[in-house]
């Protein structure tokens, strides 16, 4: 049963976006802004200058410890220890049968205490639908271990990403106590006056930072940015920039019943070292899947959907996952998963669109490239 209006959560820019004019819809149990003027105006935005997002509906996990790094490498399919303090890494989190439980970014934080038994600290964002189970998966696995300690954290961060070609010049300016740093690193100082964590990371395919603040803080740093010249930017402009660039979204491209090999993310996987679900992927990389995930351009009019069949030769051989109009290529583009012999690109298939079949090629990732607008 969903939560009712009054029982979804809010984020601090709640009102803000309200006075904004957005329109709230009710993701994994939050009211968020799903668009203000408009997915298509606000996606360009992105693209061409610079997009403000509100992702405080993340959550964020707290790992620290003599042994936390070693409980991480367990944990997580990346291996962690290729991080330096400062850095950033795209992980994924598996069953012990190799489906994906989410996907998410860690951060490393410089080790503190006594040189013999330094306390790694590390910051785990995870997504919104996942962030009570994640935490419950991290806090029973460290139940096994000793030297580790796991803490809830999303209740002491609100997250903004602000993103596009112009992000960087807008958002220098208010950057206090630190550089800059360079991409998948992060670095702690002030944005305004406002201790935050800047993270060079983001979800839309264009440079830019995710900012870690106070709560407390947010409105004001929002109000900051879009004074000079960011454009807010809801879920829905959210979502179709990442499909142009064929980023996954959990509960459509992956979950438990999809492993990490069969949708494209083997590169996340130091499959050279153990964690949880490590033996069925190495398997798979061995002996190949029986599926997977591609990235689709339609060469008929119309839109995939999730949901929607991927039919070749008058058989059904996958389903499209996630979909949209791509506003910077004008095609209808999505992701979905076909049999191994299929996911070549340049693969010629056809997709059911309400009983309609629609052409539509396997294409290479990313769908959208700088200099591909129409």
């Amino acid at each position: 049963m969903s939560p009712t209006v009054a029982n979804l959560k809010r984020t601090p820019l709640y009102e803000s976006h309200r006075r904004a004019g957005a329109r709230m819809v009710d993701f994994a149990g939050w009211q968020m802004p799903v668009q203000y003027e408009g997915v298509r105006q606000e996606h360009v935005a992105v693209r061409t200058g610079a997009g403000l997002f509100d992702v405080s509906h993340m959550g964020q996990v707290e790992t620290r410890g003599p042994r936390a790094a070693p409980f991480l490498r367990h944990l997580l399919t990346n291996d962690i220890d290729k991080v330096g303090p400062g850095g950033a890494q795209y992980s994924l989190l598996c069953r012990e049968d190799g489906g994906v439980l989410d996907d998410l970014f860690t951060y490393r934080f410089p080790a503190a205490g006594e040189a013999g038994a330094p306390e790694e600290r590390f910051l785990t964002v995870v997504n919104a639908s996942n962030a009570q189970s994640d935490f419950e998966w991290f806090a029973r696995q460290a139940g096994e271990w000793g030297g580790v300690e796991v803490a809830d954290r999303s209740a002491d961060y609100a997250m903004l990403a602000l993103q596009g070609p112009r992000a960087l010049a807008l958002f220098e300016p208010h950057l206090e106590g630190a550089d800059l740093p360079a991409r998948f690193r992060f670095a702690k100082g002030a944005v305004a006056g406002a201790p935050a964590l800047i993270c060079r990371t983001g979800y839309t395919g264009e440079d830019g930072v995710e900012l870690l603040l106070r709560p407390e803080d947010s409105e004001r740093v929002w109000e900051i940015l879009l004074n000079d010249g960011a454009r807010p930017a809801g879920l829905g402009a959210r979502d179709t920039l990442r499909i142009e660039v064929c980023y996954p979204l959990y509960g459509n491209d992956i979950s438990t019943e999809r492993t990490p090999i069969e949708a494209g993310l083997g590169w996340a996987c130091a499959l050279d070292k153990d964690f949880i679900g490590a033996e069925r992927l190495r398997e798979q990389k061995a002996n190949g899947t029986d599926e997977k995930l591609v990235p689709l351009k339609f060469t008929d009019p119309g839109i995939p959907r999730q949901g929607c069949t991927i039919v070749r030769d008058a058989e059904v051989v996958g389903g499209v996952t996630s979909g949209t109009l791509s506003p910077c290529l004008g095609v209808g583009i999505g992701m979905g998963y076909v049999r191994a012999g299929l996911a070549e690109p340049g693969t010629e298939i056809e997709v059911d669109v309400r009983g309609k079949h629609r052409r539509a090629r396997v294409e290479s990732k990313p769908l959208y490239r700088k200099g591909e607008e129409t």
